[in-house]
């Protein structure tokens, strides 16, 4: 089963010519899922040629206007379609007040279901078929959430050559046991699942942060993720300037991610306008000396987050 993840805006602040503002959408076979709604998301997502249609779900981190004026469009364009299920909006208090408005002062035309829940972090706030997305809080100028998108664990390798052994001929039983079911073997011998599989294998996981002061306490929560995109938005030299506008350094991403364990990749999001391009290698070199494996997420850069075994 494919998980993959488009960055659509990597922008903070104000979008640039070559920078949308924030938007994640992360893609599991058919289910979308999209965190932020930066301006220009609509755009992004046309570029990448995805199924915007199909969003399932849509993760709001906080209110402020570079996270959440894409949304408005998003929806009006989503009515030129036929949709037969809900869209879910989830974020922190206001956010039912904000698509409100929008719908009303907008006068939009909406022709499916849109609910849209505040939730209290930390909480599992959606669930599907083997997998939770699950907030947590942040720290910064008003009420804002980072979500963690969690698979189940899965099964163990079966093998066969056990299954053999035990008197269970291939078949029908051979899936039971994949399903966790005891079965008979030869001569009415009792074949349980752990007698011809493995360990249990770990699911995927997808991390997404932003904005916020820098706190320890959020490296447990990211733990593990296969892809964790946070933001980086100054340089160490201005760390003071962050700390007052609550936001983090590069460098401080990547000691999160250090520190969280089982981090296989930090994507860096969120640059303040002040840095052109060129300008944003200072903010990688800052995060790899501290967490080697770290990336500039780009405008329309898409990840694939596998399985490691």
């Amino acid at each position: 089963m494919n998980l993959e993840a488009f960055i659509l805006g990597c922008g903070g602040m104000m979008p640039l010519p070559h920078r949308h503002l924030t938007s994640v959408l992360l893609r599991r076979e058919g289910d979308l899922f999209l965190f932020d709604a930066g301006e220009g998301t609509q755009v992004a997502l046309r570029r990448l040629n995805l199924r915007w249609k199909k969003i399932n779900a849509i993760f709001i981190s906080h209110t402020h206007a570079d996270h959440v004026t894409g949304l408005p469009g998003l929806l009006m364009l989503s009515s030129q379609v036929d949709r037969d299920e809900p869209l879910y909006i989830y974020g922190p208090p206001r956010i039912a007040e904000y698509v409100e408005t929008s719908r009303r002062v907008l006068d939009m035309y909406i022709n499916y279901e849109i609910i849209v829940k505040e939730i209290q972090a930390p909480a599992i706030c959606y669930e599907g078929d083997g997998f939770r997305v699950r907030a947590f809080p942040l720290r910064h100028t008003k009420t804002c959430y980072g979500y963690a998108f969690e698979e189940d664990p899965r099964p163990g390798a079966f093998h066969p050559e056990r299954a053999v052994e035990r008197g269970v001929p291939r078949g029908p039983l051979w899936s039971r046991l994949q399903a966790g079911e005891t079965v008979e073997g030869s001569g009415g011998s009792v074949v349980r699942p752990e007698d011809v599989m493995g360990a249990a294998r770990t699911g995927r996981k997808f991390s997404f942060v932003t904005d916020s002061l820098y706190f320890p306490e959020i490296a447990p929560e990211v733990k593990g993720s296969d892809l964790f995109v946070c933001e980086g938005m100054f340089e160490r030299e201005l760390l003071p300037s962050a700390v007052e506008k609550k936001h983090m350094a590069a460098f401080q991403a990547a000691t999160i991610a250090r520190d969280a364990g089982e981090v296989k990749k930090l994507a860096l999001i969120h640059y303040s306008p002040r840095y052109a391009e060129q300008e944003l290698r200072v903010l990688l070199d800052e995060a790899k000396a501290v967490f080697p494996e770290t990336v500039l997420s780009k405008d329309r850069m898409r990840f694939s987050i596998d399985y490691v075994d």
